[in-house]
């Protein structure tokens, strides 16, 4: 908290002979920040003997200016005796708004033999590509089926130049190491069947488009991210010359005998998020498929139970199995034979 005494207001008054609550620290020295016409003190909070009380709403820092006393008191002395008290008052409760703002700025990267290079990822409306959609309007919301309009565009000093599009992919978020991705581009290749790819007005801008996948339905949101790298115009040794090949390009930075740089580092440039349109039907056909769901789960338990009913009924009721009614039938025929084999006793004379 800072205070200012003016000097006018009383006849004679010098900083050198006032002091805070607790001068012990430098920083508490009210010659520090005094001038002819004020006497000014910057007291930290938790120093020179400032005080804090409160109440149900604030808190109070307090302090005071006062007359430093002399070394050697005597009856009489000239210096004016000051008593100021202070205080700084601060809400124990406020409201803070914090700003943010889906839409990715430009990507700005420094290159040696490349100097500054500025790349910007936008989406727009329609394959004219005149008008990027307004930032405002992010996250952008996509049928499924309904086609992204996507332009990277470079921006450097150097005329001799052309960009590439190594890579695109689609995540949840917008981290480089992210894991799983929907791949859209690969090795310069159009991955996705939907992607198409147009011709751009110069060679440091690269267009393309494609259908709203499924993959942004599976999470909140998506992020496009691509690998983008710029190269000497012309030039067949570079990544850009390639174009689209079946094998990750391992060639790096190349340079001629004279160490001048054909091509850059591979650069992240990323837009979104991206998000699918959740219409009325979408919403009532899920609902409907809960139900579904539901009453075909009703009708499979019922099933189940009507099921064990009869199984029960059925184990109940069974009847006796072969081997038993083989081994009555072995044991009746056994008695049967062992009463024909008795000798008949004598009848008694």
């Amino acid at each position: 908290m800072t205070v200012e005494v003016d000097k006018s207001s009383f006849y004679g008054l010098q900083e050198d002979h006032l002091r805070l609550s607790d001068s012990s620290n430098t920083v508490c020295d009210l010659e520090r920040y005094s001038n002819s016409t004020h006497i000014v003190g910057v007291i930290p909070l938790n120093a020179c003997g400032t005080q804090i009380e409160e109440d149900d709403d604030y808190l109070y820092f307090k302090n005071e200016i006062t007359t430093v006393e002399d070394t050697h008191p005597s009856l009489i002395t000239r210096k004016h005796l000051v008593e100021a008290r202070f205080f700084c008052q601060y809400p124990k409760k406020g409201n803070v708004t914090l700003g943010f703002t889906a839409h990715r700025k430009n990507v700005t990267v420094w290159e040696r033999g490349f100097g500054t290079l500025t790349y910007q990822f936008e989406f727009y409306p329609d394959t004219q590509f005149r008008s990027m959609i307004d930032p405002n309007s992010y996250p952008l919301e996509y049928d499924v089926g309904e086609r992204i309009n996507m332009q990277i565009e470079a921006s450097t000093s150097l005329n001799n130049t052309e960009m590439f599009v190594e890579s695109c992919r689609a995540a949840p978020y917008d981290n480089p190491n992210y894991h799983p991705t929907y791949s859209i581009i690969e090795n310069g290749c159009a991955v996705d069947p939907t992607v198409q790819i147009y011709s751009p007005s110069h060679e440091k801008q690269f267009q393309f488009s494609m259908e709203a996948f499924k993959f942004i339905g599976l999470h909140d949101q998506v992020y496009i991210s691509c690998s983008v790298m710029m190269c000497e115009a012309g030039n067949p040794n570079t990544r850009c010359a390639q174009g689209c090949t079946n094998t990750t390009w391992f060639g790096g930075h190349h340079h001629h005998k004279r160490e001048a740089v054909i091509q850059s580092g591979a650069h992240l440039v990323s837009q979104g998020p991206l998000r699918l349109r959740r219409s009325a039907d979408s919403i009532s056909a899920a609902t409907l498929n809960m139900n579904l769901v539901f009453v075909v789960g009703c009708l499979l338990a019922a099933v189940g139970m009507v099921c064990g009913v009869v199984a029960y009924r059925t184990r109940t009721q069974w009847p006796v199995p072969n081997g038993e009614m083989s081994l009555s039938s072995h044991h009746q025929a056994s008695v049967d034979h062992h009463r024909e084999m008795a000798p008949i006793p004598d009848t008694p004379q």
